[in-house]
Parts: C-alpha cells; structure tokens; sequence
C-alpha cells in the first residue's frame, strides 16, 4: 500500500545510480542509510564504475544520475554540476625504492618506475590519461587490484586519501613526496540526461551526495 501511495503522488518505484570508483564509500553509505530512512518504499539499484563509464551508464539509460569523475564530455544531452573532490595522494610500499629516498622524489624520477593508473573500458576515455607521469604503466580497471598491487610493492600510484589512510596509519603504504604542481584532486561531478530528469527521490539523492 504504501509503494502504491508513493506511485501515485509522483515517487519513483526505483532509483537507479551509478559512482564513481573513487567518490569515498564512508559518504556513499551516510547519503544511503539516509535516503533509506527517507524513501523507505522507493528501491535502489546501484553500480559503481570507473571514469567514462559513469557517464557511459548514464547516457545510455542504465542510470538516471551519476556522481563522476573528471570527464568533461560535450553533449547536449547532459546536465552536469559540481560534486566536490577528494584529495589523491601517489603511494608505494615502503620497499618500493621511490619509498626508500628521504629526498624530494623528482617527476623524472618518477617516471623510471612503474606507475598503477586505473582505466576503464569505454570508448569515452580512449586516449586520455588522468594524472599519468611515467612512461611505464600497469592499467587497471579494478580500483581493489590496484590497492592490492601497490601494497605488494609492485608499482606506485595515485590513490584517493580516505581509501589508504589506514595503509598510511599502520605502515603498509607510504605516502611519496613527488615534486608536482600543485596538490592532485579528483573532481566530482552530477550528471544527468536533459530528456530523462531525475525524479523526487532521484534529486535528492543527488543533491545529498553532491553535497556530503
């Protein structure tokens, strides 16, 4: 009864969304425990994808909204707003040599190493890279196989902060002090098809996570 009530005053019967990898999980639980708590008849169908593959769902209908990362795409299909960021920190095992230099770590020197970089399988990101220095890299599409590689000293890469703060904490990564410009963020952004708005839930779904 109270899903057909929902029905008819306009709320969707589901909400479907897809993340970003890197948007960090201790946000996306709060925004869905109280959403939950909010929309309690409306269901929830959730994927979590990496890069152009969020705006790919999107557009191709398979999600009503997204949070991605930064993929600036022109189309007049799309909406797009701001999300926030997360700070990215470049990371290796303490075994790792860039780990073992007490001194500044050069972007040359960087270079000469492995680097783990995520990637993803649409078309939308083909031959575009995301904060890529070296000439050697692993490409990855699962965030975990990258945690798990840099932990076994394999390579080094650029991890979101919130993600490897216990590595930090307890010794298992490092955090590298490579000379960069600036400080690296990975921007968050809304996104949405003009033609296929979100609903009541949906917007404020979107809304709570654009704002957490």
């Amino acid at each position: 009864m109270a899903k057909a009530r929902g029905l008819i005053s306009g709320l969707e019967a589901e909400v479907s969304l897809v993340v970003d990898v890197m948007w960090p999980a201790k946000k996306l639980v709060k925004a869905l425990d109280d959403f939950r708590r909010k929309f309690p008849t409306v269901a929830l169908r959730l994927q979590v994808e990496t890069l152009g593959a969020v705006t790919h769902a999107v557009l191709g209908g398979g999600a009503v909204f997204g949070i991605s990362g930064p993929l600036e795409l022109a189309s007049d299909l799309l909406v797009r707003g701001p999300a926030g960021s997360v700070k990215l920190v470049p990371v290796a095992a303490p075994t790792h040599p860039l780990a073992l230099t007490q001194a500044p770590v050069s972007a040359a020197s960087a270079r000469e190493h492995i680097q783990l970089v995520l990637t993803d399988r649409s078309t939308l990101t083909q031959g575009r890279d995301f904060g890529v220095l070296s000439v050697r890299t692993w490409r990855l599409a699962d965030l975990g196989a990258k945690h798990a590689l840099l932990v076994a000293g394999m390579g080094w890469g650029n991890m979101p902060k919130p993600m490897v703060n216990e590595d930090l904490k307890r010794g298992r990564l490092v955090e590298l002090n490579i000379e960069m410009p600036g400080e690296p963020v990975y921007p968050f952004h809304t996104v949405y098809r003009n033609d296929a708005p979100p609903g009541p839930a949906a917007s404020w779904l979107m809304e709570r996570l654009a704002s957490a």
